[in-house]
Parts: C-alpha cells; sequence; structure tokens
C-alpha cells in the first residue's frame, strides 16, 4: 500500500552513495526516528477510524465490538432489550383499598418497560475495575445511537 512506509530504508535510498557509510547512516536515521514515530501514531489513528467506520449502532455489531476490546477470548458480553418487566400493580389508587402495605420493591426502578433504558449490556464481573468501567462507558457511548440510553450490569 501507498501509506506503508520503512523510513530506514528510504533514507539509505536517498543518500549518496558515496556517504552510505555505518556511521552516516545511523546520524541520518536518527532524524528520521521522529518521522517514523509520527507515521506510526498515524498508522494507529488510521486503524481506530477504519474500525469506527466498519461498525454502526446495530446491537450485533455493538456487541462485536465490546468483546473485542473487553472480552476477546470468551465472549460474553451481551446486550439485551431494556424492558424487562411490566409493573404489577395490587391495586390502583382509584380503588381506594383501606390497607396500605408500602412500597414494594421487587426489581430496580430501571428493569420496568416504563422507565426509558433502551438496552443493557451485560458485562461478566472479571472485567469489572475502575478502568475498564470508564472505558467500557466510553466505547458504548461511542458506538450507540445518540438517542438511546442504557445501563451496563456486571453479571456473576
Amino acid at each position: 500500500m501507498w501509506y506503508k512506509i520503512n523510513f530506514n530504508k528510504l533514507v539509505v535510498q536517498l543518500m549518496p552513495t558515496f556517504l552510505r557509510q555505518p556511521r552516516m547512516i545511523a546520524f541520518i536515521s536518527l532524524f528520521s526516528a521522529e518521522l517514523t514515530d509520527l507515521h506510526n501514531a498515524w498508522l494507529v489513528k488510521k486503524s481506530a477510524d477504519e474500525t469506527w467506520l466498519q461498525h454502526n449502532s446495530q446491537v450485533c455489531k455493538l456487541r462485536k465490538i465490546l468483546n473485542d476490546e473487553f472480552d476477546d477470548i470468551e465472549r460474553r458480553i451481551k446486550i439485551t432489550d431494556g424492558q424487562l418487566y411490566d409493573r404489577q400493580y395490587i391495586y390502583t389508587l382509584g380503588e381506594k383499598k383501606p390497607k396500605y402495605l408500602g412500597k414494594i420493591f421487587i426489581r430496580q426502578n430501571t428493569d420496568y418497560a416504563d422507565t426509558g433504558i433502551d438496552f443493557f449490556v451485560i458485562v461478566p464481573v472479571e472485567i469489572n475495575n475502575e478502568q475498564n468501567k470508564y472505558k467500557l462507558e466510553a466505547w458504548v457511548n461511542r458506538y450507540r445511537l445518540a438517542s438511546k440510553r442504557y445501563k451496563i450490569i456486571y453479571n456473576e
């Protein structure tokens, strides 16, 4: 490809033949080291941009990119629908039942269908450390649709 350049070889090829001695080649290669570092940084950025362009916010692609980054071998990260449960009512306020049972918490507030969470990212506990937590949030934020809300659940 046009972007795969070996700068050490290029420096030697561009030198006049009477200057191609080991000390001179080493001296000139010092100047090309910064250019090589810059080129390598560009290659890393190019690879990241190609990954960004190849993946969209489809569930299968989001799951693939998260598994590739965080759980490459076992691929245990899953994405599920956000509307898990409907609310179960004992009675409505209009019925005016005389007994007050208080609030009963069977599940978390975000597990119900009317909370607005669109999907859950289910992650194994082994990935749950401080650095991976923020990195996982950043990756999901980058690849999800802007209008979708999510919650990360650490599964045991």
